[in-house]
């Protein structure tokens, strides 16, 4: 690609970014986003990050991995049921890691 169809890829993304993070803003309440939709919406973003972090835990390089030997699914199971158990997301976080790095550091399988 030559510079000026990279500056011109970064602009035309810009114009998109700036005009669908705005599109609420500049449309303020003229619109009213139907009860389930609105429902809906809640759980977006607990679906992105899980469309995020599932990879992640259960492939490597590109296969599925489903034993014993994949550290970072035991130590997602490990945070999962420790956020049912305490519900506090934070602790969660720093629990899954500290899981993740203590398997990783004792060799356990």
């Amino acid at each position: 690609m030559s510079d000026w169809e990279i500056w011109a890829t970064i602009g035309v993304l810009v114009l998109a970014t700036a005009a669908t993070r705005s599109s609420f803003w500049l449309v303020g309440h003229h619109i009213t986003i139907p009860r389930r939709v609105h429902d809906m919406l809640r759980y977006a973003p607990a679906c992105a990050l899980a469309a995020i972090i599932a990879p992640d835990l259960l492939l490597n390089e590109g296969q599925l991995q489903l034993e014993l030997g994949n550290l970072k699914l035991l130590a997602g199971i490990a945070a999962i049921v420790y956020y049912l158990l305490r519900r506090n997301m934070l602790e969660t976080i720093v629990f899954g890691m500290v899981f993740f790095t203590g398997l990783r550091l004792l060799h356990v399988f």
